[in-house]
C-alpha cells in the first residue's frame, strides 16, 4: 500500500493557540479517514496546510508524485447563468457525454443538468460539485463537513458515492452516521496531536474511553506504591542499619512515573424543562399552505401531533421544512386553512432567525434573567449558563461580541429557563459541537413534553425521533412509520436508481429478490463433502477463536503502531472467516439438496 501524503514533524500556531504540537500523520492510498475533534482543534487548518493553501510554522508535508487531490469546494465556482452540464464540461475538460455518465452517478439529469445552476438548492449544488470532484480522476478526495445543509437524500447519495469510491478520502465530519457508513480509519487531533486509529470513528471512541480508564487505573497503582515507598523511606532512612534499604527504595521510587492522562475539554450539561406528561393533540393542521406573499411553498397540509411526541420534519433541501415550521409557530402567516394548538401550550423556539435577532446590548447573564421563569434564583440562572459553558466573566460579556456558536447555545439555554412544554427546533445542531449535541440529545430522551424538529444530522435524528413529517412535492404528510422505516424507502429509491441507471449502461444490475440462476455442479461423492465440511468447521472454530483474541488485544493496546498491526492481522483474519463461513454455507446446501 504506497503513501500518498505524510505530515513529519509539523507546529503550527494562531497567536497562543497551538494548533499542531510535532504533529504526524501518513495517509495510504485506498484508505478512508474520518477526521475528528473538538470545534476550533484546527482540522479546516490542516486541511488548508495539506492542500498547500497554508504553510506550517515547522515541519513538512511530503506528496507522492503522483498524488490528485479533489477538494470539495465550499464557495460557488460557478459563472452567471451557467448549467451543471455546462460548468462539468468547464470545469474538467471532458467531452458531454462523459459529463452526462457521471452526472447520472448523483441524478443530475433533465432541468437540473441543463437548467440554470442558480436555481438549484444548495443539495444539488453540492452533488454538481462532487460531479466535477470525480471528473478530475483524484486518488484522493479532501470533504470538509460535506454533509452541512444537506437534505437526507443527498447525504445518503454522498455515502452511496463515497463506499463505492475505490480511492482514499480524508473526511472532516461532525456527522458520527455518515463517518461510521464511509469511512475504515479515524484521525483525531487533540491538543496539537494527531492519533490514527484503524477502526471507524465509534469504535475509536470506545477505544479511548477504554485506554482512559486503563490509564487511570495504571495510575492508581503507580501512585499507590510510590505511597508504600515513600512510607517505607521516610520510617526507615535516618537508621543506620536500614539507611540503605532506604536509597533503594528511593531509587525505585524516582522510576515510577505516572501517565499523563489530558484533561477534559469543558462540555455542556443540558437540562431540559421540567414539565408535567400531557395527553391528546398538541397541534392540529387543516388544509394547510405555507409559502411567501409572491408564491406558495406547499400546500393541502393535514396533520396532527400528539402530545409527548418528538417529530422531525424532513425532506429536500427547499421543499419547505423550514418554512412549514415557521408557520406551525406563526412567524410566518399562513397562506390558507389553519393551526390550532392544544389549551395550555407553552410554545419554546429554537431557530436561525431567533438566535440572530437575540438583543446586542444586553450581557449574557442579563438575557438569561429575562428568559427565566417567575421565582428563578440568581444562582439557578448560573448553573443553566455553567452548563452551556457561559462561566466567569463570560456571562458578563455583550450579546453583540458572541459568535453564531455562542449565540446558539445562549438561545438554547434561554429555552432551558422556561416552562415551555412544547420545543420547536429549526437545525439544533447547526453551531454546536459533537459533545454539546449529545448532550441535547439525553436532554430531549428525558423531556416529557412535545418536541417538533429539523435537523441535517442524522445521528441526532435517529435517537430522538418518534415520528416522521415528510415535505414534497408541494405538500407535507406524516409518514407511515419511523426513522428507519423512512431511511429504508429513501435509500430503496436510491437503489432502484442506481439499478436503471446501471442498466442505461448495459450492465444488469442485481435485483433483490429475484432468482439467479447458477450452473448445476456435478453431484460429489457425500464421504467426500462431510469430511470436507467437517474439516471447514475445524478452520472456522480456530479462526474465530484467532478474531476474538485479535479483538481483545486491540481494544488493549496503547500504541498506535500496534493498534495499526493488529487491526492488518485482524482484517486479514476476518476475511478469512467470512471466506470459509460462505463455502460452508455452500458444502451443506449441497448436503442437504438445498
Amino acid at each position: 500500500m504506497s503513501v500518498l501524503l505524510q505530515l513529519r514533524n509539523a507546529e503550527k500556531s494562531y497567536g497562543d493557540q497551538l494548533l499542531l504540537d510535532n504533529a504526524e500523520v501518513t495517509l495510504y492510498e485506498d484508505v478512508k479517514v474520518g477526521f475528528v475533534g473538538r470545534n476550533g482543534a484546527g482540522k479546516s487548518t490542516l486541511l488548508r496546510v495539506l492542500l498547500g493553501e497554508e504553510e506550517l510554522d515547522s515541519g513538512e508535508v511530503v506528496r507522492n508524485p503522483a498524488l490528485q487531490i479533489g477538494y470539495l469546494r465550499q464557495h460557488d465556482p460557478f459563472l452567471p447563468g451557467e448549467t451543471a452540464q455546462e460548468f462539468l464540461m468547464r470545469d474538467s475538460g471532458q467531452p458531454d457525454w462523459k459529463c452526462g455518465e457521471v452526472a447520472g452517478q448523483f441524478e443530475l439529469k433533465g432541468a437540473y443538468l441543463h437548467g440554470p445552476l442558480s436555481e438549484l438548492s444548495g443539495g444539488w449544488q453540492t452533488r454538481v460539485k462532487l460531479a466535477a470532484l470525480l471528473l478530475h480522476e483524484p486518488n484522493l478526495l479532501m470533504l470538509d463537513e460535506p454533509t452541512n445543509f444537506l437534505d437526507l437524500r443527498t447525504q445518503i447519495l454522498l455515502e452511496h458515492f463515497l463506499k463505492n469510491f475505490r480511492q482514499a478520502c480524508l473526511i472532516v465530519s461532525h456527522d458520527r452516521t455518515f463517518l461510521d457508513a464511509t469511512c475504515d480509519h479515524t484521525l483525531e487531533l487533540a491538543r496539537g496531536e494527531l492519533t490514527m486509529y484503524p477502526g471507524s470513528v465509534e469504535q475509536y471512541l470506545i477505544y479511548d474511553q477504554e485506554r482512559r480508564e486503563q490509564q487511570e487505573r495504571a495510575n492508581a497503582a503507580i501512585e499507590s506504591k510510590q505511597k508504600q515507598l515513600q512510607r517505607f523511606i521516610d520510617k526507615n532512612k535516618a537508621r543506620a542499619s536500614t539507611a540503605s534499604r532506604a536509597r533503594s527504595r528511593e531509587k525505585q521510587l524516582a522510576k515510577l512515573e505516572t501517565v499523563d492522562i489530558a484533561a477534559d475539554d469543558p462540555t455542556a450539561h443540558i437540562r431540559a424543562p421540567i414539565v408535567d406528561p400531557r395527553q391528546g393533540p398538541a397541534v392540529r393542521v387543516r388544509d394547510l399552505a405555507i409559502g411567501y406573499p409572491d408564491h406558495v411553498v406547499a400546500k393541502d397540509i393535514t396533520l396532527e401531533i400528539d402530545h409527548g411526541e418528538r417529530v422531525a420534519i424532513v425532506g429536500d433541501n427547499g421543499q419547505g421544512k423550514t418554512t412549514l415550521l415557521r408557520t406551525l409557530v406563526e412567524s410566518l402567516p399562513a397562506k390558507g386553512g389553519s393551526v390550532r394548538w392544544g389549551y395550555g401550550c407553552e410554545i419554546g423556539v429554537y431557530a436561525q432567525h431567533v438566535y440572530t435577532t437575540l438583543p446586542k446590548d444586553r450581557t449574557v447573564l442579563e438575557y438569561l434573567d429575562s428568559c427565566a421563569k417567575p421565582g428563578t434564583t440568581a444562582q439557578q440562572v448560573l448553573a443553566v449558563a455553567g452548563s452551556m459553558l457561559f462561566r466567569g466573566a463570560h456571562t458578563k460579556k455583550k450579546i453583540s461580541v458572541l459568535s453564531g456558536g455562542e449565540r446558539a447555545r445562549l438561545c438554547m439555554a434561554g429555552l432551558l429557563l422556561g416552562t415551555y412544554n412544547i420545543l420547536v427546533l429549526d437545525e439544533p445542531g447547526n453551531h454546536l459541537d459533537v459533545e454539546t449535541i449529545e448532550s441535547l440529545t439525553d436532554a430531549l430522551l428525558a423531556y416529557k413534553g412535545t418536541v417538533i424538529f429539523t435537523t441535517h444530522d442524522r445521528h441526532f435524528m435517529q435517537k430522538i425521533a418518534t415520528g416522521i413529517i415528510e415535505v414534497r412535492d408541494g405538500t407535507a404528510r406524516n409518514y407511515g412509520g419511523g426513522y428507519e422505516a423512512y431511511l429504508y424507502s429513501v435509500n430503496k429509491e436510491i437503489d432502484d436508481g442506481e439499478r436503471e441507471l446501471a442498466a442505461s449502461k448495459g450492465k444488469a444490475a442485481p435485483v433483490p429478490g429475484k432468482p439467479i440462476k447458477v450452473k448445476e455442479r456435478p453431484q460429489r461423492d457425500e464421504r467426500q463433502l462431510r469430511k470436507e465440511i467437517k474439516n471447514l468447521e475445524k478452520t472456522i472454530a480456530k479462526l474465530d477463536e484467532q478474531k476474538r483474541e485479535l479483538n481483545a488485544r486491540l481494544l488493549k493496546t496503547s500504541d498506535a503502531g500496534e493498534a495499526l498491526k493488529v487491526h492488518t492481522e485482524l482484517t486479514s483474519v476476518t476475511e478469512e472467516l467470512d471466506s470459509a463461513e460462505e463455502r460452508w454455507l455452500e458444502l451443506v446446501a449441497e448436503r442437504d439438496g438445498t
